[in-house]
């Protein structure tokens, strides 16, 4: 039985650590974008046509190795990720919605808000939009009109 008791203890205090390591290994990922995109813009102003070459493949490597830690860190935390049955409003029926979709007001309504984006790892809401599940996808709408500003489909299992 004690030997129980410290395998339980030893697993709840490595879980957070994962956690934050997967965390912390987004967020420089996000970092690495940054740079690489300002030093793309460097090379635009005053390199010639081989460094612009050699910054967008830089650029797009970053991405894609972004995108791979993201779904370690998905697939790792597959339980925050599963919900409830989506329920939208009444008479409505799921339809897949792209960038520029402008939604009724009851779809993005406090109901269907997510509160915490960075529960999920999603970035942050810049002024006036808001995350809301819509289905199993996540769209950032912008609050005021309910133009879709970024979509990610089958977000949730």
């Amino acid at each position: 039985m004690r030997k129980f008791m410290i395998a339980g203890l030893i697993a709840a205090t490595m879980v957070p650590a994962m956690a934050s390591a997967q965390s912390g290994e987004l967020r420089r990922d996000r970092q690495d974008i940054r740079e690489e995109q300002r030093e793309l813009r460097d090379a635009r102003r005053s390199g010639d046509w081989r460094d612009v070459r050699e910054e967008r493949r830089d650029v797009r490597e970053a991405r894609r190795e972004y995108r791979e830690d993201w779904q370690d860190y998905r697939r790792s935390n597959r339980n925050a990720f599963r919900r409830p049955a989506y329920v939208g409003p009444r008479g409505w029926a799921y339809r897949p919605v792209a960038v520029g979709h402008r939604l009724q007001p009851n779809f993005y309504g406090s109901r269907y808000v997510i509160a915490d984006p960075y529960a999920y790892r999603l970035p942050r809401a810049t002024r006036g939009n808001r995350w809301v599940r819509y289905g199993n996808d996540v769209l950032l709408v912008n609050g005021r009109n309910g133009r879709v500003v970024s979509v990610y489909n089958g977000f949730f299992f």
